[in-house]
C-alpha cells in the first residue's frame, strides 16, 4: 500500500445523548471523499476511539468500509494497553475489509523499546497487514527510537511512520536514517518542515473540518515542490495549528470546525467537554481567516497560471 496524500483521523459524529450518529458517520466519508482526500483513518484520537466500545469500534470499521467501496484506503486504528486486544482489533479490522492497521505504543504501560518492538512485531505477525505507526510520546507516554525501529524492521509491513513527537531531531533522524518508512506528518504545527524533509503525506484532524486547504499545502509541498507557495499556506495555517496543539481542546475544536462547515459532528463523550462560547468565537475568526487567506493563494496561481498560456498564445 502507498501511504501518500492528506489522510484525516474522521470523527465520530454524536447525537445529543452521545450516542453514535451512524448517519452522520456515513455522510463525513462521503465528505471526505468528494474532497479528494487520498485515505481515511477509523479509530483514532480524533475519531474518540479510547471512548467507544469494542462492538463500537468494529462497527464503525464496517460501516466506514461499506461507504467507501474501495474508492480509497481505510486504515484503522487498534491502539488499545494489552497486546491481545490490539491484536483482536487488528484481525477484526481484517475481517472488516481494513487496506492497512495504525498502531502506537500501549498507553500508560511504559515500555522499554525492545518491549514496544516486541508489542508491534506480534501485532504484525498475527495480522498480517501494511502498518503505519504512530509515535505520539505525549499521550502513550512511550517513544519510538532507534532501537525500536531497528528492530521492528525485521518486518516490511511496517510502511509509514505517523511522526507526533514534535521533536525536530526524531524528524531529522526518520528522514536520514530510515527512508524505507515513509513519513507522515502527525504534528499539525510542523507540517512545512515535514515536507521539507521528505514526508509524502499528512495525517490531520482538521482535514475533516478543512480538507482543501490540508489538500493545498499538500499538493504545494509533495506535487509542485514549491515550497514559497507552502510557506505562504503554512503561514496561514499556523493560527488553527496553535489552537489545536497548543489550545487543549483538540477533539474540541475539530468537531466545532465541522459544525462551523455544516457537518455533521455533535458533542464530545466524555470525560470530555465541548468549548465554552470565547473559544468558539476565536475558532470561528481562526476559521474564516484562513480559509479566505488560502483561496486568495491559490486563486492567484490560477490566475498568474492562466496569464502564462495568454501570453504564450498571444
Amino acid at each position: 500500500m502507498k501511504f501518500e496524500g492528506i489522510y484525516p483521523p474522521i470523527i465520530t459524529p454524536h447525537k445529543a445523548d452521545q450516542s453514535i450518529d451512524r448517519d452522520g458517520f456515513a455522510a463525513m466519508v462521503e465528505h471526505l471523499i468528494a474532497e479528494g482526500v487520498q485515505g481515511i483513518i477509523v479509530g483514532g484520537t480524533t475519531g474518540e476511539y479510547y471512548a467507544q466500545t469494542k462492538e463500537e469500534r468494529i462497527e464503525l470499521v464496517t460501516l466506514a468500509k461499506e461507504v467507501i467501496k474501495g474508492r480509497l484506503p481505510l486504515i484503522v486504528g487498534v491502539g488499545a494497553i494489552r497486546t491481545e486486544d490490539c491484536i483482536d482489533y487488528g484481525l477484526a479490522a481484517k475481517a472488516g475489509g481494513a487496506d492497512a492497521i495504525l498502531v502506537n505504543a500501549p498507553y500508560y504501560a511504559v515500555p522499554t523499546q525492545l518491549e514496544l518492538a516486541n508489542h508491534a512485531l506480534a501485532v504484525d505477525r498475527a495480522v498480517n497487514l501494511p502498518i503505519l505507526l504512530y509515535n505520539y510520546p505525549g499521550r502513550t507516554g512511550a517513544m519510538m527510537e532507534a532501537e525500536f525501529f531497528d528492530r521492528v524492521g525485521q518486518s516490511p509491513n511496517f510502511a509509514a511512520i505517523k511522526e507526533s513527537s514534535g521533536d525536530i531531531n526524531q524528524l531529522h533522524m526518520l528522514a536520514r536514517d530510515y527512508p524505507h518508512i515513509t513519513l507522515m506528518c502527525g504534528m499539525d504545527d510542523q507540517a512545512l518542515e515535514f515536507f521539507v524533509w521528505g514526508a509524502r503525506g499528512w495525517v490531520c484532524g482538521a482535514g475533516n473540518c478543512l480538507p482543501r486547504e490540508h489538500l493545498a499545502l499538500y499538493r504545494a509541498c509533495v506535487l509542485e515542490n514549491d515550497f514559497v507557495k507552502g510557506r505562504r499556506i503554512m503561514s496561514a495555517l499556523l493560527p488553527l495549528m496553535r489552537v489545536l496543539e497548543q489550545g487543549g481542546k483538540f477533539v474540541q475544536s475539530i468537531k466545532y470546525g465541522c459544525e462551523l462547515a455544516g457537518l455533521p459532528a455533535g458533542p464530545v463523550r466524555k470525560p470530555l467537554r465541548g468549548l465554552t462560547k470565547d473559544q468558539k468565537r476565536e475558532l470561528e475568526t481562526v476559521i474564516r481567516t484562513l480559509k479566505q487567506t488560502v483561496a486568495r493563494i491559490c486563486e492567484g496561481d490560477q490566475e498568474k497560471d492562466e496569464g502564462n498560456v495568454v501570453a504564450l498564445n498571444a
